[in-house]
């Protein structure tokens, strides 16, 4: 099992330092190709949007097909959209790499599905904390190589760059990563009907807060994510060399906490409890973020991010093991594609809204997350309410 997670670990490491290397240096790209910041704001939220309307549907076919055959053809499709990349010389031409490259990252939940195929469900949160630490690595090492590359060498060597990262993540899959699901679903319906099956979702009680939480909760950090650059350049008078290294320190903080403190916390306090240890931490983290004083910056500004790190890690893996929990094992790769699409969904929502809130006030985006992050902890608490009246979960993973 560890030699499968591991091969595992590494494909969706290589997967998010591809990302890594694009991601930080679009919105500039896109200005260069003449984008106004309205399409700027459109050419990330394409990629999301792909996310969103691919996201389940993949999850299905890795249920009815086997997880290693989408893993594979997803990372080829990623691969030929970073190509596109290499050659967009026209916003059009970007906007199209990017809706290809979301089609593509759209396969998290077939990974997460075959995390849960390989590992008992004690050990789930450990486990799903690995793409967590992949990503916050990926993060790490990706946007400093990215911006080098592009400075140097133009963004066509950037899309090449990430291109063969994902050519040498199809060789490793296919050459060193087994199949891990037993049992295929034959009966498993192929639908790219999004809205519909969101709606649907959220009329399963199984699922339902589960569902929400992860919406709402993306939505407050996401809120963050697009706001911050701006308010550490406009308010702390930070250079884009000192913002790179905020970056840095979050993908590092994340990195250590899933990496390494998932595992231990899951077994201490059971992922229901961590559920509303994360809602509370995540709620103080953001309302922090703006209140730093100036002179003291550095360090009380690392504050914030251990705690958004620490949110992060207690959040996202005990809302996927409950889910898988929950979920039958045809259904696995469905219901974490359903809530990797409500993910998605929130990430095309919460830039919105932040960048509202924080041309209303520099504040805004930061405690109204934090407020998010109170209405987060009411359906975390509704979500074990239920619990407690079914026999889906035992006593050690209920407050």
């Amino acid at each position: 099992m560890r030699s499968r997670l591991a091969i595992l670990f590494l494909t969706v490491f290589i997967d998010l330092l591809g990302f890594g290397l694009v991601i930080p240096i679009l919105p500039t790209y896109a200005s260069q190709l003449g984008a106004s910041p309205f399409e700027v704001g459109l050419v990330m939220a394409v990629y999301a949007l792909m996310n969103f309307i691919f996201s389940p549907f993949w999850g299905s076919v890795s249920d009815r097909l086997g997880r290693r055959p989408v893993i594979a053809f997803t990372v080829l499709i990623t691969a030929l959209a970073f190509l596109l990349l290499a050659h967009a010389h026209s916003l059009a031409l970007l906007f199209a790499a990017r809706m290809l490259a979301g089609i593509g990252s759209a396969n998290i939940a077939a990974s997460q599905a075959y995390i849960t195929d390989v590992t008992p469900p004690e050990g789930r949160a450990k486990a799903l904390g690995l793409i967590g630490a992949a990503f916050g690595i990926g993060f790490i090492f990706g946007p400093p190589v990215g911006g080098f590359i592009k400075e140097h060498y133009g963004m066509a060597a950037v899309g090449y760059s990430a291109m063969g990262l994902s050519l040498l993540n199809l060789l490793l899959v296919l050459m060193l990563l087994p199949e891990s699901l037993k049992e295929r679903n034959r009966e498993v319906k192929l639908e790219l009907k999004p809205v519909t099956q969101a709606l649907n979702a959220l009329r399963n009680e199984r699922f339902r807060d589960l569902f929400i939480t992860t919406f709402i909760y993306i939505t407050a950090f996401s809120m963050m994510q697009i706001t911050v650059a701006l308010l550490w350049e406009e308010q702390y008078a930070l250079s884009e060399a000192q913002i790179g290294y905020m970056f840095a320190a979050i993908g590092f903080a994340s990195a250590v906490v899933q990496g390494t403190l998932v595992g231990w916390l899951a077994r201490t306090f059971g992922e229901a409890r961590l559920m509303v240890y994360g809602a509370i931490l995540m709620g103080c983290g953001l309302f922090s973020i703006p209140f730093v004083p100036n002179d003291l910056f550095m360090p009380l500004a690392l504050i914030p991010i251990a705690l958004l790190a620490l949110a992060n890690g207690c959040l996202m893996p005990s809302i996927t093991s409950l889910l898988s929990r929950n979920a039958q094992q045809s259904e696995q790769g469905q219901v974490l594609g359903l809530n990797q699409s409500f993910a998605s969904l929130a990430r095309i929502a919460g830039p919105t809204l932040g960048g509202v809130l924080y041309g209303w006030h520099y504040t805004g985006p930061y405690v109204a997350g934090a407020g998010l992050m109170g209405v987060v902890l009411l359906f975390v608490l509704a979500f074990q309410r239920a619990a407690r009246r079914s026999t889906g979960l035992s006593d050690q993973h209920l407050l």
